[in-house]
């Protein structure tokens, strides 16, 4: 499952900014980056589609130099703008990587029909808040399911990959068919706006992850002082609201999460009057 996930991270514009895999499910965080897609050449987009699928007739003569005729050109630059709009469509990310599970699954255990039970579920993320909640909230699966007791021991999980540097000192990129991609990155406090990354320290989430691991007991409530983490601070986050949210963050909020004022657009967006979820985030997210 990571490998595949890296390796799709390498091929689509989109980036991994948290991962989980678990026994059963798994989750992911990604940032679209539509800006990449659009900068890439027609022959970048061929290069990186048949990567995963099949080859048209008419793309085909197209790049062999074959077409001739105008009409020829353009359809076959259509069906090209028609992958480049594919390769940054998280659906499109998700087909690519559940089918093939699924595919390789059913081989290795001789059997036919669905592997997943249904499709999967997104939710918006549109602030930082939001962001580094569910960052926070994916890492924690394993300690959350009492698999584990630290991020050290996380496998299959981006904190996990932080923390130990999986991506550029484990893997040999000469053992790999792909050239690996790093998780979207963490840039520093003084990026305010930055145009793809996530404007914190890395080694303030991790050790804001790994506190929030040891503080969630089934027995007793966990509290974290914002006092002690600048990282809540910066976010405007009370130790309450933060635990609340690191626990409860998938059951809790669905389509989208963000402030009062995010989930207002977000909805304009989409053609509607209000996001469900919208009432409960009204204390945390303000």
């Amino acid at each position: 499952m990571v490998d595949r996930i890296r390796f799709l991270s390498s091929v689509f514009s989109i980036e991994v900014a948290a991962y989980a895999v678990m026994s059963n499910h798994y989750h992911l965080v990604v940032y679209v980056n539509e800006q990449e897609a659009n900068s890439w050449s027609n022959e970048e987009v061929c290069r990186r589609w048949l990567q995963l699928y099949a080859n048209k007739p008419l793309v085909e003569r197209w790049l062999s130099g074959e077409a001739k005729t105008n009409a020829e050109k353009t359809a076959a630059l259509e069906i090209i703008e028609k992958w480049r709009g594919r390769l940054s469509d998280i659906s499109w990310l998700m087909r690519s990587l559940n089918e093939y599970i699924a595919r390789k699954a059913n081989k290795e255990d001789n059997c036919q029909g669905r592997f997943w039970e249904g499709r999967f579920k997104s939710q918006a993320l549109l602030d930082e808040k939001a962001l580094l909640a569910c960052m926070a909230y994916v890492d924690l699966n394993p300690i959350r399911a009492k698999m584990v007791s630290t991020v050290q021991e996380s496998e299959y999980t981006s904190a996990y990959e932080r923390a130990h540097d999986k991506a550029s000192k484990k893997d040999n990129p000469s053992l790999l068919p792909f050239k690996v991609k790093p998780l979207l990155g963490f840039i520093g406090n003084e990026h305010k706006s930055p145009p793809c990354g996530i404007a914190f320290s890395l080694l303030d989430y991790l050790e804001l992850v790994e506190a929030t691991g040891k503080a969630i007991r089934e027995d007793k409530r966990g509290y974290i002082d914002e006092n002690t983490y600048p990282l809540l601070q910066q976010l405007g986050f009370c130790g309450d609201d933060w635990m609340d949210l690191a626990q409860h963050f998938g059951k809790k909020y669905h389509r989208a999460v963000g402030s009062l004022a995010e989930l207002s657009l977000f909805a304009q967006r989409m053609g509607k009057k209000w996001i469900a979820g919208q009432r409960e985030q009204q204390a945390i997210f303000h």
